[in-house]
C-alpha cells in the first residue's frame, strides 16, 4: 500500500499544477450564473453572498431575559394581542460582543432590569478561526411572505436544513433539561394528519425550494398517533430524507414499529443519547436508559433506519462523555455514522435558572472542539473545525452540477458561523481504523478551489472534472488511512452529491430493503462530528436568527428553531393559541399514556444486542462533579427550603422544662404578634 501512496502523492502534485493553470483561463469571463427551477432567484457567486457583522467588539440586537418572560406572559394571559411581536420591537434591547482575557462575551443592559452577560467562547482564536471560514449567506428566501412573517424573528435567508415539525407536546419521559417543558404545561398540543399535511405542503411552496430533511418531533413524536402516516406523507411530497427526534423508547419496545417506520421511509432516528452507561443517563431519571438505547439502536439498524446520536451537553454534569460517545461511535461504525453534540440551551424548565448555575453549566461549541481533542486525542480546535455553513460551498456546487431543470435545490447549511461547527473522521468499518479527515484533506483549499470552479459556471462534466483535479490537488494521501485510497475519495464526494448519476442505493421515497443494503455496504463511515449551540435569553443575537436553518413548521407559519423554543417564545403562544384540550380532559377523552419517571424502568422483551462498549467509558473514571443544585427542580427545592430557613425564620423555642409549644415567626409581622402556637 505505501507504493500506491507515493504514486497517489504523485498525482496530486501533477493535478494541482493542472488546475491552477486551468484557472487561469477560467478566471476570465465566467459564465452567467443560471436561475434553477427551485428558485426564482439566480445561483449566487461567491462573491455575491452576503455576511452579517462579525469580528470584536460588534454590536447587535438581543433581548432582554425579563422583558421577555413578562411580555410573553401578558400575551398569554391575554394582556396583549400578539400582534405586538409583528409590529413592535417587544423586549429587545442592544447587545455587545466583546474579548476579554482571552474569551468571548455577550454584555447587555436592560433600562428596566439591569445588566446581563455571558460567555460565547472559551478561546478568542477559536471563534475568530470559524468566523473567518465562513463563506456567506444563502439566496434571500422568497415567495415565502405567507410563513415568514414573524416580525424580528422572521427567517430572512436560505431555506433551512432541517423543518421540524411537532407532532405531539406528550411525552413519555420527564426530561431537564427540556425544550419544550414536556407533561407540564397543562395542557395538550397535537397535531392533526390534515394539520400536518399542510404543514408540509406549505414547505415547499418556499423558495428556495431546496431539499430539507423533515424532523418529526416533540415531546415524543412516536406516541403520536400520526407518526407513521406523516412519514410516509412527507416521502410523498417529495422530501429525501425523514427523521424523528426521539428518546428510543418505542423504538426499543418493539421491532415491528421500527420495520414499519422503516418500511414508511423513516431514514434516520435524532436519537437523544446522554452517554455510556447508566449512570451517564441517570439525570434522565430512567432506570434503564443505558439498555433502553442500545435496544433502540440495534431494532433500528436492523430495520435499515440509520442512526444520528443527539447529546445536550452540560458543563459539571456530562461534558466529560464527549470523548466517550466519539469512541463509542468509532468502536461501531457499521451503526453509528453521525454525533450531533448541542451545549445546553436554558430554556424551558430552566428559562429561570440562577446567574450562578447558568455560569458553572455554560458550554459552548469551544468547549467542544477542545474537549474532543482532550478527550480523544484527534483535532486540532482552530485548524480542523469549521462553521457548519462551511457545507453550503459544497451545495453550491452541486446546485451547478445537477443543472437549471433540477426540481429541488441541494440541502444547504447555511447558519451564522456562531450556530454550529463541525469536523469529521474517516473510519474503516472492518478494521476500526480512523484519521480525522482534515488531516489528509486540506478543507480550506479545497473549498477556495471550489468555489472558483462554481463561479466559473462552465456547466456539468468540465465542472466534474475540474471538482476532480482540486480533490486530488488537496488530498494527503499518507495521513488517510492505510486502506483508504483516491477512488474510495472520489467515490464518498459522489456519493454524497449525486454528481454522476451512478447509483449508490436510492435514498427516495420509493427506496427499496436492497438500497439501503447497496448504501451501506461503502467501506468506508466518514462520521461527521457535529456542534449546534441552540440560543437562549442571555446569548440572543437576532443575526443568527434570521439566517436559521432549522425552522420549526407550525400552524402560524415557519418560525427559527430559537425564536421558537427561546426568544419570545413562539412556542408557548402558539401552543396555547392552538391546544386540542386541558391535561384532564385529554386524558378523560383518551386515557393516560405511559410516563416513564422517578427511576421508572422501561419494559424490554430482551436486552440484547450487537454493540462493543468500552469498559473504561462505562466505569465513567472522570465524571464531573458539581456543587449546588444541578437542575431546576433540585433549584426549586433548594429555594423553597431557603425561604423556610430564611424567610419565614422557623425556630424550635424550647423553655427551661421543655413544655411551651413551638412558635414560629410570621411573614412582615412584629414578632410578638405573629408566634402560633402547633
Amino acid at each position: 500500500m505505501k507504493a500506491i501512496k507515493y504514486a497517489e502523492r504523485g498525482l496530486t502534485m501533477i493535478a494541482g499544477g493542472l488546475f491552477d493553470s486551468i484557472q487561469v483561463i477560467n478566471k476570465y469571463k465566467p459564465n452567467p450564473s443560471f436561475t434553477p427551477k427551485w428558485s426564482d432567484k439566480p445561483l449566487l457567486k461567491s462573491w455575491q453572498k452576503t455576511k452579517p457583522t462579525l469580528g470584536w467588539p460588534r454590536t447587535t440586537d438581543s433581548l432582554c431575559p425579563n422583558c421577555v418572560i413578562e411580555a410573553r406572559q401578558d400575551i398569554l394571559d391575554g394582556k396583549k394581542d400578539v400582534l405586538v411581536l409583528l409590529n413592535e420591537k417587544v423586549g429587545e434591547i442592544k447587545a455587545q460582543i466583546v474579548e476579554r482575557d482571552g474569551q468571548i462575551w455577550m454584555i447587555k443592559d436592560c433600562p428596566s432590569h439591569g445588566h446581563f452577560e455571558d460567555l460565547m467562547a472559551i478561546d478568542a482564536k477559536f471563534l475568530k478561526h470559524i468566523e473567518a471560514t465562513f463563506p456567506g449567506r444563502d439566496i434571500a428566501a422568497h415567495n415565502d411572505e405567507a410563513l415568514h412573517n414573524h416580525g424580528s424573528s422572521t427567517v430572512r435567508y436560505g431555506r433551512g436544513a432541517v423543518l421540524t415539525v411537532d407532532l405531539t407536546n406528550r411525552c413519555n419521559m420527564m426530561c431537564d433539561p427540556c425544550f419544550m417543558d414536556a407533561n407540564q404545561v397543562g395542557f395538550v398540543h397535537e397535531l392533526t394528519m390534515d394539520e400536518i399535511k399542510e404543514i408540509l405542503d406549505n414547505a415547499i411552496s418556499i423558495k428556495p425550494r431546496r431539499q430539507m430533511s423533515v424532523q418529526l418531533s416533540g415531546g415524543e413524536p412516536t406516541i403520536s398517533p400520526h407518526f407513521i402516516e406523516a412519514i410516509r406523507y412527507a416521502r410523498k411530497v417529495g422530501y429525501n430524507s425523514v427523521q424523528a427526534a426521539t428518546n428510543g423508547i418505542e423504538f426499543a419496545k418493539s421491532k415491528e414499529f421500527c420495520r414499519q417506520a422503516a418500511a414508511a421511509g423513516l431514514r434516520y432516528v435524532y436519537f437523544q443519547f446522554d452517554g455510556i452507561g447508566n449512570d451517564a443517563n441517570s439525570h434522565r431519571q430512567v432506570g434503564n436508559l443505558f439498555d433502553v438505547k442500545l435496544r433502540a439502536i440495534n431494532n433500528l439498524h436492523e430495520a435499515g433506519v440509520e442512526i444520528v446520536l443527539v447529546t445536550t451537553l452540560v458543563n459539571g454534569i456530562n461534558n466529560d462523555q464527549v470523548g466517550s460517545i466519539i469512541r463509542f461511535a468509532l468502536d461501531n461504525p457499521k451503526k453509528i455514522a453521525f454525533l450531533s453534540f448541542q451545549p445546553v440551551s436554558f430554556t424551558g424548565r430552566d428559562e429561570a435558572i440562577t446567574p450562578e448555575r447558568r455560569l458553572q453549566q455554560r458550554y459552548t461549541l469551544s468547549h467542544l472542539a477542545y474537549d474532543v481533542k482532550n478527550q480523544v486525542g484527534i483535532t486540532e480546535p482552530t485548524r480542523d473545525w469549521f462553521p457548519l455553513s462551511l457545507m453550503g460551498a459544497f451545495a453550491d456546487f452541486a446546485d451547478l452540477v445537477h443543472g437549471p431543470n433540477s426540481e429541488w435545490g441541494q440541502v444547504s447549511c447555511g447558519c451564522h458561523p456562531n450556530c454550529g461547527v463541525g469536523t469529521a473522521v474517516m473510519v474503516d468499518k472492518e478494521t476500526r481504523e480512523m484519521s480525522p479527515v482534515p488531516a489528509f484533506l486540506n478543507i480550506p483549499g479545497l473549498v477556495k478551489d471550489m468555489q472558483k470552479i462554481t463561479d466559473a459556471a462552465r456547466g456539468k462534466w468540465a465542472s466534474n472534472i475540474m471538482m476532480g483535479l482540486t480533490l486530488l490537488k488537496h488530498y494527503r494521501p499518507f495521513n488517510a488511512p492505510s486502506q483508504f485510497n483516491l477512488y474510495e475519495l472520489f467515490k464518498k464526494f459522489d456519493k454524497s452529491f449525486g454528481l454522476t448519476g451512478k447509483n449508490y442505493g436510492k435514498v427516495s421515497g420509493d427506496r427499496s430493503k436492497d438500497d439501503i443494503e447497496i448504501r451501506r455496504a461503502d467501506r468506508w463511515n466518514f462520521l461527521f462530528i457535529a456542534g449546534m449551540w441552540f440560543q437562549d435569553l442571555f446569548n440572543y443575537d437576532f443575526r443568527r436568527t434570521e439566517m436559521c436553518i432549522i425552522p420549526y413548521g407550525t400552524q402560524e407559519g415557519e418560525i427559527s428553531f430559537c425564536a421558537y423554543n427561546t426568544g419570545i417564545g413562539w412556542r408557548n403562544i402558539i401552543e396555547h393559541m392552538h391546544q386540542n384540550a386541558t391535561v384532564a380532559k385529554w386524558y378523560d377523552e383518551h386515557g393516560r399514556h405511559e410516563i416513564f419517571a422517578g427511576g421508572k424502568k422501561v419494559p424490554l422483551s430482551e436486552a440484547a444486542h450487537k454493540l462493543v462498549l468500552n469498559e473504561v467509558d462505562l466505569a465513567r473514571p472522570n465524571k464531573p462533579e458539581m456543587e449546588g443544585p444541578k437542575t431546576a427542580h433540585e433549584e426549586k427545592v433548594m429555594m423553597r427550603k431557603l425561604y423556610h430557613e430564611m424567610v419565614l425564620k422557623q425556630q424550635q423555642i424550647k423553655s427551661d422544662n421543655g413544655d411551651k409549644p413551638v412558635q414560629i415567626q410570621g411573614l412582615g409581622r412584629k414578632k410578638e404578634a405573629a408566634a402560633v402556637a402547633l
